[in-house]
């Protein structure tokens, strides 16, 4: 039976592991190779080998309500997007919180190797070089993701002979020290079109280079609420995800936006409030791909030239990497693992090692890592099973082919993963996934804010194991966090009617919802002929008000 878990790295994902070790009675210790928690969150000015790095402007792109522990809110008067530091804050109140630093131990490196006996072997080395040996039941890797840099300069001819300078995104911190220079940032994902705004505030000239474009998003949605909170809900994953097969229902191209939805997430899309503004006025000036770089000029696929260019910025991700692991418990093959459900290797014969937090969704990856560590540590302990290698597998495969056929192929594809269906998928592994139909016969105003609202973290409490108390008035309230950082006097309109919609139009709209979906599964062709674009366009306004 497990019981000593060695958790690698003090992230957000290390954090959530030690507290669900905890919770199922596991005793975790986790070792974290720099000087603090956080992860990825910690800014610090000089890079350190081997852990991830951020600037010092990076705002995170997820909304606080989405991205918080499921039974920890962040508090209501921090605001919706937080600065990097505010993420630290919050870890640090969370770990507090939980108790959680007694467990980590801070600069060792862990070096785990797979023993005869069917446990860990696991060496440690401390900052001042001295090893120490010790045996883990099991091993819960929580780094790996944004670690090392992937710097194609093999596709870039010529930038050997570039007498300017070039660095990865990873090595980027600020943009005071290239006020007034000529800067080519490579990349349009979130680093990339971060770091060309923050440079176009001081340099010359920016030059973003893409080869194949992308989708720009803001933070801020319809009536002023955060995107995610708009866009991360049950229902309206329910309607894209019915409309993927449209040769097999037709009338699924007419259904309204949706329309465009198998294009727009084709690639994972990058979220920047001021990018397009910047394109506008000149300061980032969009070019194609790299042909080549000569001295301090650089030549795009265009046949256009920019002369005098003193950086070159590659924003182009990162390699997934566990150089801590031998290569034979974990094989990496073209930047992916092979992992059930991105978690579990399927050939090791104990379920013994698990990988958290190695998926990009579509929403915050910390909800995420907290489900995995929910349902690992329940495999650990023995009261969940895992299906046969043969079925693992065979949903390995199902899950490549699936991305392979919605999107692009790229190297940050390799983990990509649809937010609210991945996180019920683990919920169900848990046996923790809402019970939509119950909540709605039993509770219908919680019912409603499930089905029709945003999917925040805590519908993953309501029920089952871990099941914490505070999650339903985590629900009803979460608008008022929301609202609480932008309140500047009191509003006229009382708090009841803010948060109320007309009961006949919310059951109106949940009726409709599970009337559609009823048609859905039984009766396809009833729907061949629906337009439903008007009366989507009629509901859409309320379905993102406070309620």
């Amino acid at each position: 039976m497990v019981q000593r878990v060695c958790v690698i790295g003090g992230g957000s994902s290390g954090l959530t592991s030690i507290k669900s070790c905890l919770e199922e009675g596991l005793e975790p210790i986790c070792f974290e190779s720099s000087d603090d928690i956080g992860g990825l969150w910690r800014f610090k000015e000089n890079l350190e080998a081997e852990r991830a790095s951020i600037y010092s402007s990076v705002i995170i792109n997820t909304s606080k309500e989405m991205m918080c522990f499921s039974d920890y809110p962040i508090p209501a008067h921090f605001p919706n997007y937080m600065h990097n530091s505010l993420i630290m804050d919050y870890f640090r109140m969370y770990a507090e919180n939980y108790h959680l630093t007694k467990h980590i131990r801070l600069q060792v490196k862990p070096r785990p190797d797979f023993s005869q006996s069917g446990q860990w072997d696991v060496e440690t080395e401390n900052r001042k070089g001295e090893k120490e040996r010790h045996v883990f039941d099991a091993v819960m890797i929580c780094v790996g993701h944004h670690c090392h840099p992937n710097l194609p300069l093999h596709d870039f001819p010529g930038i050997d002979t570039f007498e300017g300078q070039y660095i990865h995104s990873r090595d980027y911190k600020t943009a005071e020290d290239w006020k007034g220079k000529r800067v080519v940032v490579i990349g349009i994902g979130n680093s990339g079109g971060d770091i060309a705004v923050e440079l176009s505030r001081v340099s010359k000239q920016v030059f973003l280079s893409t080869r194949r474009g992308a989708w720009i998003m803001n933070r801020v949605g319809e009536h002023g609420m955060p995107t995610d909170m708009v866009f991360n809900r049950w229902i309206a994953s329910f309607v894209k995800s019915t409309h993927t097969n449209t040769r097999a229902h037709p009338h699924r191209k007419r259904f309204g936006t949706c329309c465009v939805c198998p294009r727009l997430f084709s690639q994972h899309p990058t979220v920047n409030d001021e990018l397009p503004n910047r394109i506008l006025s000149g300061t980032v000036r969009i070019k194609p791909n790299i042909r080549r770089l000569q001295g301090t000029s650089v030549e795009f696929d265009d046949g256009t030239v920019e002369d005098n260019i003193d950086l070159v910025v590659f924003a182009t991700g990162y390699n997934i990497s566990f150089p801590f692991l031998p290569p034979h418990v974990l094989a990496l093959s073209k930047n992916k693992a092979t992992l059930y459900k991105y978690v579990f290797p399927p050939g090791l014969e104990h379920p013994t090692l698990a990988v958290i937090g190695l998926v990009q969704p579509l929403g915050a990856i910390m909800p995420i890592s907290e489900l995995q560590a929910r349902w690992v540590t329940r495999v650990f302990k023995g009261v969940t099973k895992l299906p046969s290698k043969d079925n693992m597998l065979k949903d390995i495969k199902q899950k490549e082919d699936s991305m392979a056929k919605r999107y692009v192929t790229s190297q940050r594809h390799t983990i990509q993963v649809n937010y609210i269906e991945y996180m019920d998928e683990i919920a169900d592994q848990v046996g923790v996934r809402p019970n939509l139909l119950w909540l709605l016969l039993t509770e219908p105003g919680l019912g409603l804010r499930v089905l029709l609202g945003p999917c925040t973290p805590y519908q993953y409490r309501l029920r089952g194991p871990g099941q914490w108390d505070g999650a339903r008035q985590a629900i009803l309230t979460q608008w008022d966090r929301v609202a609480q950082p932008l309140r500047t006097r009191p509003s006229e309109i009382s708090e009841h009617k803010q948060r109320s919609l007309p009961l006949a139009l919310t059951l109106g709209a949940a009726t409709l919802a599970l009337g559609y979906y009823w048609a859905m599964q039984n009766h396809p062709s009833l729907l061949n002929d629906l337009d439903p674009s008007p009366l989507l366009d009629k509901i859409k306004p309320y379905l993102a008000v406070r309620w």
